[in-house]
């Protein structure tokens, strides 16, 4: 089975958050069920710094009005095709954002030709190789299906995965004579309140939508959670699948990964203490006993990062020390570089994005706080999983099923992974800190706790399969 998958972003190579871990390890999971995957990105420029000995294999003269070609390449083990689109794509900040951290006033038409190129080499542009099925990542690739649908071609089938839904790709209708689609996808597809919607045309249009984990599947059918969608989205219930993400577990493995200080196994755990060390010198901590919890965040509402400025003080107060690697919402920002200036030695913070400290973070730090409002699977409780850093983590969406809460019924069954609490306020989160500190000062229920969440199957195995069995129903329908 020969799949493409269409992503704005793809680890190794450009990463912003999970969409890109997810982008880069799913091929090569699937390529154990037989399947064949090319990954389609842009080609920014830090893509393009990395890649080496790129082939063309095809041109665009009128791509949305700007001219492209589209590169073959193996990175990593990963089959790639680069569209170097200069004229979208080469800029020197980020792949949404300029340097005044705003979105780029044409991510309308940049992520339209992306979409339109992949609808293009779904239906048989590129010499040679031909989808059987196209997968779309998120909002920036949700135009895939819908060019496909609008294509006078035989209809391949496609599945649209939704990361997060707050996310949308809404523009103004003004920008849809542009997209190169005829007058009634307008009505039929495009439009949503006057606007146009990309998110909206995609999951209208995709033979299959599927969400990165079962609980969110089923919250973003309520008007809490589904930011305006859930009425597309129950209308297409049959469709919708719950799949939770995995990790690479070679990538994030803590025996052998170059990142860390010291590498160990849950039965070497204390082996942690030297990565332990390494994170109090980074962040100017104090090296006592008291337990380092770290947060690798998007500093934003969604994340509770103001919850988190609201509980400091307290996780001080009990002795507790605070490791922060993170940017976002400058408001929230600003409260935690006052909390670590205000806490010297207690409290420390790296700004931006930095995965070998991400690495080291989950390494050392004793507990990983994830206060989200909403989570649609979520990454970072499963690097926690997987290393022994003990996810303190909000009931919902992935959170809820990919962490078991240390109860007393759990606990006494060793099966508990985590810390969880269900009312996301200041009051909930505090007491959720509460439980964690009561359970840190047992070290025999602490271990317990972090080695029963290095058991935890947090690889892509069973998602794996799970998509390996959506592809082959969607095939086997004839779509």
């Amino acid at each position: 089975m020969k799949v493409l998958s269409v992503s704005s972003e793809l680890y190794p190579l450009i990463k912003t958050g999970g969409l890109a871990d997810v982008a880069g390890a799913l091929p090569l999971a699937m390529a154990a069920h037989g399947v064949e995957t090319r990954s389609l990105l842009p080609g920014y420029p830090g893509v393009m710094k990395k890649i080496q000995n790129p082939r063309r294999v095809l041109e665009f003269d009128d791509l949305l009005g700007e001219q492209a070609q589209l590169l073959e390449v193996t990175h990593e083990g990963l089959d790639l095709l680069i569209l170097d689109a200069p004229a979208y794509f080469d800029r020197p900040a980020g792949p949404y954002l300029d340097a005044a951290g705003l979105d780029y006033g044409d991510n309308w038409r940049r992520f339209a030709a992306l979409s339109r190129a992949a609808a293009d080499i779904a239906t048989g542009a590129l010499e040679g190789w031909q989808p059987d099925l196209v997968h779309a990542h998120d909002w920036q690739a949700a135009m895939t299906p819908v060019y496909m649908r609008y294509d006078q071609t035989p209809e391949l089938p496609s599945v649209l995965t939704i990361h997060n839904i707050a996310f949308q790709g809404q523009f103004s209708p003004q920008v849809f004579a542009v997209l190169g689609l005829p007058p009634h996808a307008f009505p039929e597809a495009m439009e949503y309140y006057g606007d146009i919607n990309f998110l909206k045309a995609g999951l209208l249009t995709a033979t299959a939508i599927s969400t990165v984990s079962p609980s969110y599947a089923e919250e973003i059918l309520t008007p809490e959670f589904g930011m305006g969608m859930q009425g597309l989205i129950a209308s297409r219930l049959s469709s919708l699948h719950g799949i939770v993400n995995g990790i690479d577990a070679d990538v994030w493995n803590p025996d052998t990964d170059p990142m860390l200080t010291a590498n160990y196994t849950a039965i070497t755990l204390k082996r942690r203490a030297l990565n332990r060390r390494a994170i109090a010198e980074h962040f100017h901590l104090d090296d006592d006993a008291g337990p380092i919890f770290c947060v690798v965040s998007r500093l934003t509402w969604q994340k509770g990062m103001d919850l988190l400025a609201e509980a400091v003080d307290e996780i001080v107060a009990r002795g507790g020390k605070l490791a922060i690697l993170g940017s976002g919402d400058a408001e929230l920002e600003m409260a935690l570089l006052h909390a670590a200036a205000r806490h010297p030695g207690r409290v420390g913070m790296v700004m931006g994005y930095n995965e070998p400290l991400s690495h080291l973070m989950q390494g050392g730090a004793d507990a990983i706080l994830i206060p989200s409002r909403f989570e649609p699977c979520g990454l970072t409780q499963l690097y926690g999983l997987r290393y022994g850093c003990v996810p303190v983590v909000a009931r919902n969406g992935g959170l809820n099923d990919t962490v078991i809460d240390a109860n007393h019924a759990a606990l006494a069954g060793n099966v508990a992974t985590g810390i969880q609490f269900s009312a996301v306020t200041l009051d909930g989160f505090l007491q959720a800190l509460r439980r964690t500190f009561r359970l840190f000062d047992n070290p025999k229920l602490w271990t317990q706790l972090q080695k029963q969440g290095m058991k935890s199957d947090v690889s892509w195995e069973k998602s794996g399969e799970r998509y390996a069995a959506l592809y082959s129903s969607l095939l086997s329908k004839g779509h």
